[in-house]
């Protein structure tokens, strides 16, 4: 419960220190690139003399001059006008209705002529009747008014002429409306149709107005104004019409040129005056370091490493932030992990994309962008698992390769002529870069482990020396601890890659465990040689002291020469809290009154996964170095019985190690035995 409450406590801590630490980041970072939106701008007036040209430094769409030609485009476009042929045979009908109107009276006339009717109420009766009967025609038609002055004359011919009159209008009006006949038209059509009735010679004299008149007012349009397809295309015009735009590098005025109010608005528009405030690229800005940290940040809370490590690394990563191209990815892979050195090198390479882009180039230079994450991922691949000095350099041999071939790909693509110098100084600059990150990444290294603390590949190598001070102590003054050593550190390593733990570390740690047993090193069995142990002619709870002392010495003398923690960890963390069962056994057999817990070494238990694989290593090697016989089938059960044992004893509690892993451990741990103590062939004397 209070490992929990403490990992959690830990945990908050460092939320609040990575918060903490990336803000403050991140305000350095912004402060960095405000020279990017803060362009160049100028205290201009209107009808001022430039003294200098100006060039847009971002491309911007002029709105007024847009829309200006949209609307000059769409004033363009000619109306739409649709015949239709229905106008005419609708016009024509008309005409007949109302001719046949008038015979039909004028047959009544007739008939009521032949009765002897008073001749004047016949004529007033017929005019009524075909008043009657144009009403409704009057009423659709408001320029078809007939007098009854003008119906009584054409009652009055017979009906054989308003039988040819009827057929000269309907024939006039069908040949005038089967023309195309628009608004501005009808005043000349009606004048042909009038000219071709009078020249017709089947209208009286005495009847040619109204007939006349009655043709012209059945003229209309045959041609009709088609409003929506009108306004289809004067909107398909606008949306032809390309927005006008001020591009970036684009000479807007020019030196000693007046700045109207034309010029004025653009320069207005592209932000070159002083009286403008740039909150768009301020925005554009903080948004890309807010999401850059945010990464960090989420890289970071998903890491499973301990607070301390993991606040080094952050700290790493920011400062490293600042090295160009591959230096800053070999020195966190080299110092942290291979997945923090990529996120850094994307992340490094936008932000100098956008850093160094030029003033009329696009928002990211891509080329350079390109240029440095293709350099930072080849040296991410090369250095790949060893991290020797001549790795590191070969590393940068192969992101000069890199470099040059990217260089060539640019140049090409280009397609510009380039001078030999200036080829010849490409080449130097993209060598040099490579050589210069790796000769910087080897010069820096040991800088970033003795500032932070920090064990890398590179410092466990050299620790792994075995000409290393510490190292030839232990093989001169306990050499049998050393070959135990070198033992453990087998077995370690073969278990922690299984599970993917830092083999690494655990041979090189396991090298240094024992370093204690130096201080005494005759106390220890393995360090005996046919001679009597001295454990023999002392009480138990003298020689459990004496056992017990040597994981605390070893830290000792570790802290001592300046080793890094994680292995004086490891020295003083292999055994525990396990107990010394062989003198509770004897202390038992004299009769004395045994307190386990004074035969317990005082820990702490293994924090790590690579510390309990050592613990587990370290008690399998003894045991199974003291068996006769060994075989297969005993080394298995003796591995599985001294996991259980730890287990059991709570050896394990506060490592992340889970029994899936521990079991994989038990495997890899038994087939490294077996090979060791594999059966030999007995040869003849």
């Amino acid at each position: 419960m209070m490992r929990s409450v403490k990992k959690f406590l830990n945990a908050l801590k460092f939320t609040y220190f990575s918060l903490f630490t990336i803000t403050l980041s991140a305000i350095i970072l912004f402060t960095f690139m405000l020279d990017i939106v803060q362009k160049e701008t100028y205290e201009l007036k209107e009808f001022q003399i430039a003294h200098e040209a100006i060039r847009s430094l971002k491309t911007v769409e002029d709105t007024v001059k847009t829309e200006q030609e949209r609307d000059r485009a769409a004033n363009e476009v000619a109306p739409v006008y649709q015949f239709t042929e229905d106008v005419a045979k609708n016009r024509q009908a008309i005409a007949t209705s109302i001719f046949d109107f008038l015979l039909d009276v004028k047959k009544e006339l007739v008939a009521d002529s032949a009765e002897e009717v008073e001749e004047v109420k016949i004529a007033e009766k017929s005019v009524e009747a075909m008043r009657e009967k144009l009403a409704a025609l009057e009423a659709e038609e408001p320029e078809l008014q007939l007098s009854n002055k003008a119906i009584a004359d054409l009652l009055a011919q017979d009906i054989e002429t308003l039988e040819g009159i009827k057929t000269s209008v309907v024939s006039v009006l069908g040949e005038e409306l089967s023309k195309p006949l628009r608004t501005s038209d009808l005043t000349f059509a009606k004048y042909e149709v009038e000219r071709q009735l009078r020249l017709s010679n089947t209208i009286p004299v005495e009847i040619e107005e109204p007939v006349i008149s009655i043709a012209r007012s059945l003229l209309v349009e045959t041609e009709i104004f088609n409003e929506t397809l009108t306004a289809s295309r004067v909107q398909e015009a606008r949306e032809a019409v390309e927005p006008i735009r001020i591009l970036q590098g684009q000479v807007i005025v020019r030196e000693g040129q007046v700045i109207d109010r034309e010029v004025y608005r653009q320069l207005e528009l592209a932000g070159l005056l002083t009286n403008q405030t740039q909150v768009k690229p301020l925005a554009g800005i903080a948004l890309f370091v807010s999401v850059m940290m945010s990464i960090f940040f989420l890289h970071f809370q998903t890491w499973r490493e301990s607070s301390i490590v993991k606040k080094k690394s952050l700290v790493i990563a920011l400062v490293v932030f600042l090295f160009p191209t591959a230096l800053a990815s070999m020195l966190i892979k080299l110092l942290v992990n291979e997945r923090l050195a990529l996120t850094t090198s994307i992340i490094i390479a936008a932000t100098a994309g956008i850093m160094l882009q030029d003033g009329y180039a696009a928002i990211v230079q891509m080329e350079i962008a390109l240029y440095i994450l293709f350099g930072s991922i080849t040296s991410l691949y090369l250095l790949g698992n060893i991290s020797r000095r001549s790795t590191i350099l070969r590393a940068s041999l192969g992101v000069s390769i890199c470099n040059l071939g990217f260089i060539a790909f640019y140049l090409l693509m280009t397609q510009t002529t380039y001078a030999l110098t200036e080829l010849i100084f490409y080449a130097i600059a993209a060598i040099t870069s490579g050589v210069l990150s790796g000769a910087l990444t080897i010069g820096l290294l040991p800088f970033f482990e003795t500032s932070f603390g920090l064990l890398s590949d590179m410092k466990l190598i050299e620790l792994s020396n075995p000409n290393h001070p510490l190292l030839k102590k232990i093989l001169t003054e306990a050499p049998g601890t050393y070959h135990h050593s070198v033992m453990v550190a087998n077995l370690a390593d073969a278990a922690c890659e299984t599970i993917g733990a830092n083999g690494l570390l655990a041979r090189v740690g396991s090298y240094y465990h024992d370093l204690g047993k130096t201080v005494r090193p005759r106390f220890f069995i393995e360090n005996q040689h046919a001679e009597q142990n001295p454990h023999d002619a002392l009480p138990p709870k003298k020689s459990k002291d004496i056992i017990i002392a040597h994981a605390a010495d070893g830290a000792q003398l570790l802290e001592k020469h300046k080793m890094p923690r994680e292995i004086v960890d490891i020295a003083r963390q292999h055994h525990g809290t396990s107990l010394l069962k062989f003198f509770v056994f004897k202390a038992k057999e004299l009769g004395e009154d045994v307190i386990e817990d004074e035969y317990r070494y005082p820990g702490p238990k293994p924090q790590t996964k690579e510390i309990a694989i050592i613990s587990i290593a370290d008690s399998v090697e003894a045991a199974v170095r003291s068996m006769k016989e060994p075989t297969s089938e005993k080394i298995n059960a003796l591995v599985c019985s001294i996991v259980s044992d730890k287990l059991r004893d709570g050896q394990f509690d506060e490592c992340d190690l889970s029994m899936k892993e521990l079991k994989r451990v038990e495997r890899a741990i038994c087939e490294t035995l077996n090979g060791m103590f594999h059966n030999r062939i007995e040869y003849p004397d």
